[in-house]
């Protein structure tokens, strides 16, 4: 990602220095206003990796409104990211850092960077003093990582330790509160070669690279930008106009949005969040969207009760819990962190992290089918792990049937469907991580006797006959080529793969056991 060269200047109190005349060129400021600024998302950043639980992904830190020089600070956060390991070496080789700078590690990552690899940087600020002071032996730390690596230059260093970016078409989503898909088509193609999806009416697609982030459209809230298989969720639960529906677990709020444009603004849709940070980014995505039929609820979804008058006319629930995002790794540049760098299979924390969310979102899916007037329910994750998908559903299933729920299969024309764990699976769906760039999972619960399948304004003409099945008993009938049609796509890879890495990872642990 090429950044734009500026001279690195900023005020800071007594410890900044201004231009000869006394004042900041506004590039100046601009520059030494985004290192702080990257210097706090990194914090977050690695902060959240180490523990596994990430406060936002590097975009959706980076594009909050809080941070002002976002085009700046993004691609000084992404670019201090691709080359952390050679900085911190680096940094290491040099022994250069004392307790002070220690404490503020991510600000001399991002200086670091600049002097090895960016631009030049001004004597401004105390860590910018303080590292000019220690360039020469900063360079000379890199020339000796060089020579141990038996690289030349440069270049060829910084090959070892990237990883490619994965191209992807850019979608958006058009908030249909505010404009007609029609309308933002003839805009953005002002610009941009467009398509519309053809499985999510308000769905468009633009060429890879597109940077839209500051689209008029984009900073008032008329496109969203938001993934194909992120979009598909609410689209599966189809709430109508009119329909009270409950977000379990909202922030950041594409959905819960989403959920406002296909009720036309009708009805009412409670968001519940129990993150007070992330409160805040509901809040700020619903006020974008101009939705007016949202109630946040700062609380947990577990605490709700069914039996509150409050809550007996719910009638869809959207369930998109807390999960391991192994699914958008790419899209959240997951392959950046140095948990990715260091890989998973070592540790031997992520089999009990997964079974530990696992835990978690079974509970949540059995709290969600508890409400007596409910009558859809979609569960949905980010994450390509049975554990955390179908293992979840087949868990859940009895007590969905004893509520009088089904599975039923949103978006029949989806070929990629759940991995054939149990009877019933094929309705599941899920997105490939590798044709179409990221891994989501969605299952549909319907309560009822025979499936609805009345038509909803809100869906293309395709997704109406959402089943082809009628329900028997507790037996779900159904006529299908999912099952043959799985052993030859990628997601039967994907499994295999999911069940040797957890097995090994079982493995592992009793090893480690076994010799302490």
């Amino acid at each position: 990602m090429a950044r734009t060269k500026t001279a690195a200047t900023a005020p800071s109190g007594a410890s900044a220095k201004t231009s000869r005349n006394g004042r900041l060129s506004n590039a100046e400021r601009s520059a030494y206003f985004a290192r702080r600024e990257a210097a706090k998302v990194l914090r977050l950043v690695l902060r959240g990796d180490a523990r596994r639980r990430a406060v936002g992904s590097i975009k959706s830190l980076v594009y909050s409104p809080s941070v002002k020089n976002k085009k700046a600070t993004y691609a000084l956060v992404c670019q201090t990211l691709k080359h952390l390991s050679i900085i911190k070496q680096v940094l290491d080789s040099a022994s250069i850092l004392n307790s002070k700078w220690k404490r503020q590690e991510e600000l001399v990552y991002i200086l670091t960077y600049d002097i090895l690899f960016g631009q030049e940087i001004s004597l401004v600020g105390d860590a910018e003093k303080f590292l000019m002071l220690h360039k020469g032996a900063i360079q000379s730390a890199l020339a000796r990582l060089l020579v141990r690596n038996k690289v030349k230059s440069i270049e060829d260093l910084m090959a070892l330790y990237q990883t490619p970016d994965v191209p992807k078409p850019r979608y958006v989503r058009v908030n249909t509160l505010k404009m007609d898909v029609d309308s933002a088509v003839l805009e953005l193609g002002k610009q941009f070669v467009v398509q519309k999806d053809d499985l999510v009416p308000d769905l468009l697609i633009l060429p890879p690279g597109c940077d839209l982030h500051v689209h008029p459209l984009i900073v008032n809230g008329c496109v969203f930008l938001q993934g194909k298989a992120s979009s598909m969720v609410a689209a599966a639960l189809a709430p109508k106009p009119g329909w009270k529906v409950l977000d379990a677990c909202s922030a950041p709020g594409n959905k819960t949005v989403h959920l406002a444009a296909l009720m036309k603004g009708k009805g009412k849709i409670v968001a519940c969040e129990l993150n007070k940070e992330r409160v805040r980014r509901l809040k700020d995505t619903i006020k974008l969207s101009g939705a007016a039929n949202i109630e946040v609820l700062h609380g947990d979804f577990l605490n709700l009760d069914p039996k509150d008058p409050a809550y007996s006319e719910v009638h869809a629930i959207l369930l998109d819990p807390s999960c391991s995002g192994s699914g958008t790794a790419a899209e959240r540049l997951d392959h950046l962190l140095p948990s990715h760098a260091s890989g998973h299979a070592a540790d031997p924390t992520e089999m009990e992290r997964l079974n530990k969310l696992s835990a978690f979102q079974k509970k949540a899916l059995r709290h969600a089918l508890s409400f007596p007037a409910v009558e859809r329910v979609v569960y949905s994750t980010c994450s390509i792990h049975q554990v955390e998908n179908e293992d979840v559903i087949k868990s859940v299933l009895p007590i969905a049937m004893s509520f009088g729920f089904q599975l039923a299969t949103p978006f029949p024309q989806w070929n990629c469907r759940g991995l054939p764990v149990f009877e019933g699976s094929e309705h599941l769906l899920r997105t490939d991580p590798v044709e179409d760039k990221e891994g989501f999972f969605i299952a549909l619960f319907v309560k009822g006797n025979i499936i609805d399948r009345s038509k909803n304004p809100t869906m293309p003409s395709s997704y109406n006959s959402t089943v082809s099945e009628h329900v028997k008993g507790n037996k779900t009938i159904k006529k299908t080529k999912c099952m043959k049609l799985f052993m030859h796509n990628r997601m039967f890879k994907i499994w295999s793969h999911c069940l040797l890495r957890s097995k090994r990872l079982v493995l592992d642990l009793k090893n480690d056991k076994q010799l302490r």
